[in-house]
């Protein structure tokens, strides 16, 4: 069974070009991918990823609110019991954010320019996900 990507865009920024880009590169490398959809409360994203189940959540941020929408989502998990649910986040991030972002527990970042084999691959890792035949 594929591993369950929920790809989430919070906050108010309306630009999802990347965030659907990341998430048909996951779904033709084999991941089941659900997105949300633009301008999403954490508490909508927490419940969507309770509901659909997913191993992990990728917030997709251009607003540069990527630090406090992390560690909010990061908490809604835990206190929904659902700490085991990785968050990822990628987006317009400088490099001096991604110590912060992992302090606040997101278990990797991905800022704009990743190259997507790279996403693929760091993904497949954190989910234990083999690379299909």
């Amino acid at each position: 069974m594929p591993a369950r990507v929920l790809v989430a865009k919070p906050g108010l920024d309306g630009h999802d070009r990347g965030a659907k880009i990341v998430a048909r590169t996951l779904r033709d490398a084999g991941f089941e991918v659900i997105f949300t959809g633009i301008r999403q409360k954490i508490e909508d994203i927490v419940a969507i990823a309770l509901q659909e189940d997913v191993a992990v959540v990728g917030l997709s941020i251009l607003s540069g609110a990527h630090v406090a929408l992390t560690t909010r989502t990061i908490e809604g998990l835990r206190a929904a019991d659902a700490g085991d649910i990785a968050v990822v986040v990628g987006g317009t991030i400088p490099l001096a954010d991604g110590p912060r972002l992992r302090a606040a527990g997101a278990a990797a970042v991905f800022p704009t320019g990743t190259p997507l084999d790279e996403l693929v691959t760091q993904m497949r890792a954190l989910t234990a996900t083999p690379a299909p035949p």
